[in-house]
């Protein structure tokens, strides 16, 4: 598909704490969706901003994910983040077969049963930086700690291996072209090392994540070794990246609106709406995800997008709607409970969402619970944030109490 004359640059690198990128703005306040042109890749793509809109494409089986696969898409990264192979880049019936399988170890029950790990974790965390004493940096304590212990005690992932699998991870989120070898070995490592865990899993199973997803049924069928391997590693990649960020996003906020601290403190009960508000407002990532194809000609707010476009959404501008979200800019702790799209949308919405939930619940109860005179040591304009990933996250929270 050859470059169109009026699609925007968007490096999407806007990386000033959690204010809101002002070229996405920009773009959010058009009637219709923009052509785009990212950094990687050697087409143009629609941008989708608009909740409703953004719900549509997420749903509508003439885009396809699967029909990327191949292609040099437009993308953020210079090595394609997802394997061929991964739930992420499937469209339904597969992708909710898989889907339906694989959810089964993260029903609302078992994450309830798991609760009690992420707490004896969190509590572990938190007592080494009460023992280590002001100043601590409280990502290193707890928001890188606490998701990469979590999800891969989860996994039945031995400690030894811990470290490997976090360099790993960080080699695939890296933006930089330089970077495009590293990132396809890293993938390659993690695939063959998920390959092999399986296989142990389905000759000794025990009462780890991978073991519950290979005993899942439905009827007859089951999911193969190849598509548990690609789950176990989606969800050792999503795991610790989401959840690590956004810890020490919702810490920051937390640290610099001394107000919703108070809040959180005073009304304990109101602790996963406050939650579900902030993850909402956070740009928790720079630009966009995954596109998608589409399959025929079609309209779209107005736009024509032909067969063979590609169609990328963003789920940073659907949060901020204002249709949806009157003053989306501002966090409300009253504001009336809304779905929104931090963990996407439609047919690959997270699966593993209640375990995330319980994973922030846990940690943010436990850190406001534990030290009431919490307190950013140096001044917020003196915090490091992320330039080299996707991600938006400060690198560390330095905190006194």
């Amino acid at each position: 598909m050859p470059g169109h004359k009026d699609a925007m640059s968007c490096p999407f690198e806007f990386n000033e704490a959690l204010d809101f990128d002002p070229v996405l703005l920009e773009l959010m306040r058009r009637e219709e969706p923009a052509r785009i042109r990212l950094p990687h890749g050697e087409a143009d793509a629609w941008l989708v901003t608009r909740f409703d809109s953004v719900k549509r494409v997420t749903t509508d089986q003439r885009l396809s994910r699967a029909g990327i696969i191949g292609q040099d898409y437009p993308r953020m990264t210079a090595e394609p983040i997802v394997s061929p192979e991964s739930i992420n880049v499937m469209d339904p019936p597969h992708s909710s077969r898989v889907r339906q399988l694989a959810s089964q170890a993260f029903t609302q029950e078992r994450v309830d049963g798991m609760r009690h790990r992420i707490g004896r974790l969190a509590d572990l965390l938190l007592d080494e930086m009460e023992e280590d004493g002001p100043p601590a940096d409280l990502v290193r304590h707890l928001s890188n700690a606490l998701p990469q212990h979590t999800v891969l005690d989860l996994l039945g992932i031995e400690r030894e291996e811990w470290p490997r699998m976090q360099e790993s991870v960080h080699q695939l989120l890296v933006v930089g072209a330089d970077n495009k070898e590293a990132a396809a070995n890293a993938k390659a490592d993690l695939i063959a090392y998920f390959g092999k865990l399986v296989e142990q899993r389905r000759h000794s199973p025990g009462d780890d994540v991978i073991s519950l997803m290979a005993e899942a049924r439905d009827g007859e069928d089951q999911l193969d070794d190849n598509e548990l391997a690609v789950m176990a590693l989606t969800l050792a990649l999503s795991g610790q990246d989401t959840a690590t960020c956004q810890i020490s996003n919702i810490a920051y906020l937390l640290l610099t609106r001394p107000e919703l601290a108070k809040h959180l403190r005073s009304r304990p009960e109101t602790l996963t709406d406050v939650l579900h508000e902030m993850l909402r407002f956070i740009p928790f990532r720079k630009g966009v995800g995954i596109p998608r194809v589409a399959l025929e000609d079609m309209e779209l707010d107005g736009v024509r997008i032909r067969r063979g476009d590609f169609v990328h959404v963003s789920y940073l501008a659907a949060n901020r709607d204002p249709e949806r979200y009157p003053d989306p800019h501002v966090i409300d702790v009253d504001r009336p409970n809304r779905p929104h799209m931090t963990f996407g949308w439609g047919g690959h919405r997270c699966i593993a969402v209640s375990l995330a939930m319980a994973e922030l619940e846990v940690a943010i109860g436990r850190l406001l619970e534990r030290f009431p005179g919490l307190r950013l040591a140096v001044p917020p304009e003196e915090v490091r944030w992320d330039t080299q990933t996707i991600r938006r996250f400060p690198l560390e929270l330095p905190v006194a109490w």
